[in-house]
């Protein structure tokens, strides 16, 4: 077993009730941004669980005041681990499984904008894909998304930016956005 993930449990029962309602409250939340990491509903609950499992091993030890921007962080680099270990597994198979995506049944997949949005992100690179969630759907100040990625405020701006204009430039989102109100060669 790795000793930096073996769990340890919280030095009283006042802190396994407090990881547990805050895993509890956050659940929600934390799938919804892991689905939007993802792309599928089924491994976000799987890397939610993952992080919070790590999270769990170390609770005692994260500063209160620093909780979400801490699980946050974990959640972003397990995600990117996830799809380094996939990289490593896909280049080391010879023949590629097909990687159809599941059906699922749900007010929220029936949307065609959800499943058109959720195209065009998977075409992000990780960072840029992660920028573009932490920045719309969890509404964090660029600062904040730097302190989760660990990172420079330009990167984060570059990765907005970048992510941005390829969302913009995407054929599956372009074909279903209304004009924009500014032209391309007006001055912003």
């Amino acid at each position: 077993m790795n000793a930096r993930f073996r769990t340890v449990p919280p030095e009283s029962d006042s802190e396994a009730t407090d990881f547990a309602d805050f895993a509890t409250a956050a659940w929600p939340r934390l799938v919804r941004t892991a689905r939007l990491l993802t792309g599928d509903h089924h491994e976000a609950e799987d890397l939610v669980q993952t992080t919070l499992a790590k999270v769990y091993s170390r609770w005692a030890k994260v500063p209160r005041d620093e909780i979400d921007l801490y699980v946050r962080r974990a959640l972003v680099n397990n995600n990117l681990s996830r799809l380094r270990r996939r990289r490593v597994v896909h280049l080391l198979t010879p023949l590629l499984p097909d990687t159809a995506r599941h059906a699922h049944e749900g007010h929220a997949d029936t949307i065609d904008q959800r499943a058109t949005l959720m195209a065009a992100l998977a075409d992000l690179s990780p960072r840029q894909r992660a920028v573009m969630v932490l920045r719309y759907w969890e509404d964090l100040s660029e600062q904040d998304i730097a302190e989760v990625l660990d990172c420079s405020l330009g990167t984060v701006k570059t990765h907005a930016r970048r992510g941005l204009e390829a969302l913009r430039a995407h054929p599956v989102l372009a074909a279903g956005l209304p004009a924009s109100p500014a032209s391309p060669g007006a001055k912003r």
